[in-house]
Formats: C-alpha cells, sequence, structure tokens
C-alpha cells in the first residue's frame, strides 16, 4: 500500500470522527464569534472527545461493507436497525423515522419510500454525514464507488440531493487521496456525481461565501456548502475543521464531512495529537468497546483491502 495513500485514507477516517468529536458541543447553538473560536475538544452531551451518530452510523456503514463489497442495501439496513435499536443518544429525525418503520418489519425499501412520500422535500444530511467508508474501499474504482455512494444513501435518504450529496463527497475523497489540490477535487467530483443543478451552484459558490451567510443546517445543501467552504478557504486540517464547527447549528455533521475531506487532503500526520489523543467512542453500542484514533486508522487499512 502506498504509504502516502495509507495516510491520506487514515486522515480520512480520523480526521471524520475528530470534526463529529469538535463539532458535538456546538451542535444546535449559534455561530461562535470569530475572535473567540472553539479549538479544543470540550464537553457537551457527552464527554469531550467523543465521537456522536454521524461516527456511529458510519461505522456501521464500515462494518456492512466489510462483510458485503458491493455493498448490500438489505444488510446495511440491518446494521442501522441494531444500532437505532441500541438506543444512541442522537439519532436524525428522518433517519429514525424510516429505521423504525424496518425495525417493525418492513422492507427497507418499502420503509425509505412510505417515509419520504410523506415528507417529500426532505433532504437531510444523514447519508452524506457517514459516507466516507464507502471512498474508502472503493479508492480504486471510481465506478463502484458511486455506485455504493448511492446504495447507501437509498437505505434512508433517497432524495437526489441527498444521493447525489454523498456521491459528490466521495468523489471529492477518490481524488483527494490520489493528491489531487482540492478546488481541482471539488470541480471533478461535481461533474462525475451529476449533481443537480441547485446543489452545484452552492458548492460552486461555497468559497466566495462570506462565514457569515452560511446557514450550516441539517439540509444536505448548507451541509455540503460549509464543508466545502472550510475546505478551500483554509490551508491546514485544523483550520478547516475550526472553521466549520464553529459555525454552530448542525456543527458536527459539517464538521464530520469537512474533517473526512480534509483528512483525505492533508493525512493523518496532519490531525493535531491533542485531538487525536482524547477521540474516542463506544462501538459497537452497548459493547463497552472503545474506539480510539487507532482503531480508526486500522479501519481504513481494513476498507482499502476489501475492496480490492
Amino acid at each position: 500500500m502506498d504509504p502516502q495513500v495509507q495516510n491520506r485514507a487514515r486522515g480520512c477516517a480520523v480526521g471524520a470522527a475528530v470534526g463529529d468529536a469538535l463539532g458535538m458541543p456546538l451542535e444546535f447553538g449559534p455561530p461562535r464569534p470569530a475572535d473567540r473560536l472553539v479549538r479544543e475538544m470540550q464537553a457537551g452531551r457527552i464527554p469531550a472527545g467523543t465521537f456522536t451518530d454521524d461516527t456511529e452510523m458510519a461505522l456501521a456503514l464500515a462494518d456492512s461493507l466489510l462483510a458485503h463489497c458491493p455493498l448490500d442495501p438489505t444488510d446495511l439496513a440491518l446494521r442501522f436497525v441494531a444500532w437505532h435499536r441500541a438506543g444512541p443518544a442522537d439519532v436524525g429525525i428522518h433517519t429514525g423515522s424510516v429505521l423504525a418503520r424496518i425495525g417493525g418489519g418492513e422492507r427497507w425499501e418499502q420503509a425509505v419510500a412510505a417515509v419520504q412520500r410523506g415528507h417529500p422535500d426532505s433532504a437531510g444530511n444523514g447519508s452524506v454525514m457517514r459516507c466516507w467508508p464507502v471512498a474508502l474501499a472503493h479508492r480504486e474504482d471510481l465506478e463502484r464507488l458511486l455506485a455504493d455512494s448511492r446504495r447507501q444513501s437509498r437505505v434512508t435518504h433517497p432524495h437526489e440531493e441527498c444521493v447525489a450529496g454523498s456521491c459528490f463527497v466521495n468523489a471529492a475523497i477518490y481524488y483527494l487521496l490520489r493528491g489531487t489540490p482540492a478546488a481541482q477535487a471539488v470541480a471533478q467530483a461535481i461533474q462525475v456525481a451529476d449533481v443537480p443543478g441547485p446543489l452545484r451552484a452552492t458548492i460552486e459558490a461555497a468559497p466566495t461565501r462570506r462565514r457569515d451567510e452560511l446557514a450550516n443546517s441539517g439540509w444536505v445543501r448548507h451541509t455540503l456548502e460549509s464543508a466545502v467552504w472550510g475546505l478551500l478557504t483554509t490551508d491546514s486540517f485544523e483550520e478547516a475543521v475550526i472553521q466549520v464547527v464553529n459555525l454552530g447549528n448542525d456543527a458536527d455533521t459539517a464538521g464530520t464531512v469537512v474533517g473526512a475531506l480534509a483528512g483525505a487532503a492533508y493525512g493523518l500526520a496532519a490531525i493535531p495529537a491533542r485531538w487525536r489523543e482524547v477521540l474516542q467512542g463506544e462501538w459497537p453500542l452497548g459493547s463497552g468497546d472503545l474506539w480510539h484514533t487507532d482503531d480508526l486508522a486500522t479501519l481504513a487499512d481494513r476498507l482499502q483491502v476489501a475492496g480490492r
């Protein structure tokens, strides 16, 4: 395995969890003043340095990919249901509605269709927050990457912008792992992911936005806007993640997405040691097993082998 690619792949996995944990205490809060940004892990509803449902669902997706590559959506749906039944500290409303129906005996296709019919414009960020394992499993095959990105999104989030957003994030990671400059990686990912016009316009305009123009809500369009803004207006992993999580609102999810992108761009070694040392989270839920940075780095290696 190429050491540089391995470093970037590990950076993607660890960076996603770091962004999640750093954003956790800032979730649902207002944007922080530019001169008083949070730069260290802090406690919130859970201890400092702990990742949330964003990373937990990504780990469920990773487990599914390690068992079935290409992805089996039915297997993934059942793993999501098991996670949901274990009582996560947080779960998105849309995601929870779908998983409750699957847990009640519906096929995943029926469950997600019924929830989407009830809210046809629902386009939350629940599938882009967890999608990065697909990029690592298929880092050598862009077509399979795009196909599995679509599959994993459709299990809970079939809206075209959610599906395209997952493809975009993973395609950007695909190019970043190869050392493609960030702006070029974003531009190429937009092309290959077949991003719908309104979402594409949002992503392309993101680097020109002022900080006070970024809503950073749970809408997939806002999450990708914030993540791309952070990636393309900074020059380090640390600053990219700090700038994004301090936008508040859905800080942990935007932090997860920019963390995955910036981790793939800068590599594991660029993630501050003070963050890596305190990163933690239980997986599987209820097992008592705590995951740390080394576990996520090992997972990145395993995913790359699984996809070959």
